[in-house]
């Protein structure tokens, strides 16, 4: 079979990705103010991929002859495709954003530009600009400007012209940037007769141009949004005698001028403003010089104003406590007892919070450990470890400097738990620390107890409210042992050390992986059930995508639940015929990675950080772990039948892309909603499982699926709870 046939390119893959994004934002179901917070997400994901991914594919393209082959073809091939993906797209999210536009006037709300203010509004903007956006406001005339500035990434500029009616030929240009970072991009208006204004930041600095240029003899002013996107690629040197955080310091400062990879502007720009420009921008031919709508940056609209009319949000709903947890709870006794499965963002993250505050306060604890990758920005975490150590406790922070776009943030925090006292390491050289862990460690009986918290999310209480995640509380000295020798790794990583329990990468991840798969392609070929669910945010790695090919063909039946991108191409004959990918995107991000192998009956559930790519299992410090608790089995088991069984929010993912809704007959069932539901009800001391039919799945069949492929496709599906 041609190589070519058998995967799907990345940068192709994740595009699918943000398209099922953008039918988020087109999808009636979803409440109108989401829907246009969807539509910030993709902006927002579209800057990210064009900083990264795009970034690297031109850098490899400039190596001309030497040009490293991609899956799907060269470099230049897949940015000559992803270009017209991107121009595609461009049109769809046009053709949503007018959609909403009128949606949202159905509803008395309206988008306004300077042109449409009315007598009374014009006051309120006029006062409004003086009071709060001209203090921030720092017009470059270009022409006159000893070089041209610096664009940064992440903003927007308006391109002005200035002219003259009478004389045409006499014109300047200036560039302002639309202080986002400091002002809100929306200003909400007087309401008039039960009707909602709001006007963007852009059109309000448009109205006022004569007063901005009001020294020169202009009577037009013309404003164009334009936005740069740099390579975010940090150039860190192999200089040992200089510090990794020096190193990245700086590297920081050179990323903000960084290679163009992306210039937006709006279509309507003059042809010999949009030349001048991309000339003064020194833009080269394949440089993404992309023409746009008015409007840029919709990543704001994330923050789009809440005019008070609940119908057009998501329900509101709280996180809830942990049955096993009630008020008051000594966390310790209640781990010490029986393992604790929270599941973010339908259980509080406050649970993690008190976790840390009891240790920092109770005396038998003696020292804390953990990682940390992303933070949130005023961090409870960092404030109880500082609050442990005041407490006389010992802590050792392992921070992972290059968390991508939080360095800045990383930085910042480990220079604050310094100062406090811990003990900071900052990662291993190589590898980055990937794995969410803590370990915390008490005198019990006058010895040693140790108490393990495994995440597949980050220490991050802001996205455990959007993130969909699991953490497992555990004292199993099986598992704590052997945290405790991942921690001693970030202390001595020259030395390597055996693992029976947990999967880490680089060491025995990868291996692990394959033996496991190993163990079921034995069984399908001794005519025995085999299985593997497998939920994934992204599924990159050749190796292993080979590897789920292979057990396929031996009659293993593959689920896999793969959010964002993934290389295999599922249903193809004599390669991939039974394996099926679904991505669930709602409410909210699915952000977990559970791996469940049949492994003859008995089967085996792992919680993990980790992805399925060359970057996770080879280049990074990650860790999968076994589930012991049959109940926490059981419950991650229904986590994931419910998924499988989502009929609503569930896309099918095919070798062509194509992003078709999963539609099965029956009730109608949202896993996120769902799971939420279900979490919620009284379970009468049964587990979701018993109490809600739709938790279940039918006994997997004795017969291999190689033996009974020609049979219909009910009695292929082979899952056993």
């Amino acid at each position: 079979m041609a190589e070519k046939y058998k995967f799907v390119n990345r940068e192709i893959s994740w595009l699918s990705f943000n398209d099922r994004v953008l039918q988020e934002a087109e999808d009636k179901r979803v409440p109108l103010i989401e829907r246009i917070k969807f539509l910030g997400i993709y902006s927002a994901n579209s800057d990210e991929f064009f900083r990264v991914r795009v970034a690297s594919l031109k850098r490899m393209a400039d190596l001309g002859g030497k040009t490293p082959l991609v899956f799907g073809g060269t470099p230049q091939k897949i940015l000559g495709q992803i270009q017209e993906i991107v121009i595609r797209h461009r049109h769809t999210f046009d053709k949503i954003y007018l959609e909403l536009l009128d949606e949202l006037e159905k509803h008395k709300i309206f988008i306004i530009n300077e042109k449409q203010l009315s007598q009374q509004q014009v006051q309120f903007v006029r006062n409004y600009f003086h009071l709060k956006v001209r203090p921030s406001l720092v017009p470059i005339m270009i022409e006159s400007a000893p070089e041209f500035p610096i664009l940064k990434d992440k903003m927007i500029y308006l391109g002005i012209k200035l002219s003259k009616k009478e004389e045409p030929a006499d014109k300047k240009y200036a560039l302002i940037e639309v202080p986002t970072d400091i002002v809100s991009r929306f200003l909400v208006l007087p309401d008039i007769d039960d009707k909602h204004y709001i006007i963007i930041l852009d059109d309000i600095i448009r109205y006022c141009l004569n007063e901005i240029f009001s020294i020169f003899e202009y009577d037009i002013f013309e404003a164009y949004t334009i936005k740069v996107t740099r390579d975010a690629e940090l150039d860190l040197d192999d200089d040992v005698s200089e510090s990794l955080l020096n190193k990245l310091s700086k590297s920081l400062k050179q990323r903000k001028r960084g290679r163009p990879v992306r210039f937006i502007y709006d279509e309507e720009m003059p042809m010999d403003m949009l030349k001048f420009l991309t000339r003064k921008l020194h833009l080269r031919k394949g440089d993404n010089v992309t023409p746009g709508a008015r409007y840029h940056n919709f990543k704001d609209f994330i923050k789009f104003p809440d005019i008070d009319k609940q119908a057009m949000h998501y329900e509101q709903v709280n996180p809830l406590p942990h049955p096993r947890i009630g008020d008051n709870a000594n966390l310790f006794k209640l781990i010490q007892q029986k393992d604790i499965l929270l599941q973010y963002p339908y259980h509080s993250f406050g649970h993690t919070i008190d976790l840390l505050r009891e240790a920092a306060i109770d005396p038998q604890v003696v020292s804390i450990k953990i990682t940390l990758y992303r933070l949130a920005e005023n961090s409870n975490v960092v404030n109880a470890l500082i609050n442990a150590m005041k407490n006389g406790k010992t802590v050792t922070a392992t921070v992972e400097l290059q968390a991508r776009f939080d360095e800045e943030a990383n930085i910042y925090w480990a220079n604050k738990l310094r100062e406090e006292g811990a003990k900071v390491i900052f990662g291993v050289p190589g590898l980055k620390v990937h794995c969410k862990l803590c370990l915390i460690t008490r005198i019990e009986k006058r010895k040693q107890v140790q108490y393990a918290y495994l995440a597949t999310g980050n220490f991050n209480e802001s996205t455990a409210r959007m993130y969909s995640d699991h953490a497992l509380m555990t004292a199993d000295p099986r598992i704590t042992t052997e945290i405790d020798k991942i921690f001693s790794l970030f202390d001595n990583f020259f030395k390597t050390l055996p693992f029976k329990h947990l999967l880490v990468s680089p060491y025995y991840m990868r291996s692990g992986l394959v033996s496991l798969i190993d163990k079921e392609i034995k069984n399908a070929k001794a005519g025995k059930t085999a299985y593997m669910i497998l939920k994934l945010n992204s599924l990159v790695d050749e190796e292993m995508i080979k590897k789920l090919y292979t057990a396929s063909n031996a009659g293993v039946k593959i689920d896999l639940i793969v959010r964002g991108i993934c290389s295999l191409k599922p249903g193809v004959k004599s390669m991939s015929e039974n394996i099926s990918v679904i991505s669930i995107v709602d409410k909210y991000l699915e952000h977990s990675r559970i791996f469940i192998f049949c492994n003859g009956g008995a089967e085996k559930i792992f919680i993990s950080s980790a992805d399925w790519m060359n970057r996770n299992l080879d280049y990074r410090i990650e860790v999968a772990c076994p589930i012991y608790d049959e109940n926490i089995k059981q419950e991650l088991r229904g986590f994931l039948n419910l998924q499988l069984k989502d009929n609503t929010k569930a896309r099918i993912i095919d070798k062509e892309q194509t992003n078709i809704y999963k539609n099965t007959k029956g009730p109608k069932i949202r896993a996120q909603m769902d799971m939420y539901k279900l979490l919620t009800a009284p379970l009468n001391g049964k587990g979701p499982h018993d109490t809600f039919p739709e938790m279940k799945t039918p006994m997997a069949p004795a017969q291999n699926q190689k033996l009974k492929k020609q049979e219909p496709d009910k009695k292929m599906l082979i899952v056993k709870d």
